[in-house]
């Protein structure tokens, strides 16, 4: 079993966004292998956001991105209560999630779900909003975008 240190915590918490009780709890059931680990932290987070799939997201957030004066997004993206609406974490997923849709265009919010997201396309929009939710507790969606394009 490899050594497990704060310094390799630190890291799986800043990837994941995993208390430092999830995050040495990972590491020392994958037996300090951190692909592993950040797997196992990524499942659980999955599992807790469908424990909150029935909740009503009651506060919401509008974020405007404009690109080059020529491509315009408007999203309304939502969690449970207005402190998560607005944390830091919560903000900048919008604002990259607007940039994204920028970048990328979507006809839907399924569709969007669905694309590899372009900070990392090893996750999907979806793996990215579900990340935002283990982070802070809360059920987080998107409602609804618009893109305008001149």
């Amino acid at each position: 079993m490899a050594e497990i240190t704060m310094e390799t915590i630190q890291k799986l918490r800043e990837e994941t966004g995993a208390g430092v009780m999830d995050a040495k709890k990972a590491l020392t059931e994958s037996g300090g292998d951190y692909a592993k680990a950040v797997e196992i932290v990524r499942a659980k987070g999955a599992e807790r956001a469908e424990g909150r799939a029935e909740r009503a997201t009651g506060a919401g957030h509008v974020e405007t991105y404009v690109h080059n004066g020529r491509i315009g997004v408007m999203l309304e993206m939502r969690a449970e209560t207005d402190f998560v609406v607005r944390s830091e974490v919560f903000q900048a997923t919008a604002k990259d999630v607007a940039m994204h849709i920028a970048a990328m265009g979507a006809e839907n919010v399924e569709e969007l779900l669905a694309q590899p997201f372009i900070k990392n396309p090893d996750k999907t929009v979806a793996d990215v909003i579900t990340e935002v939710g283990a982070q802070t507790g809360e059920k987080v969606t998107f409602e609804r975008f618009a893109r305008f394009e001149v």
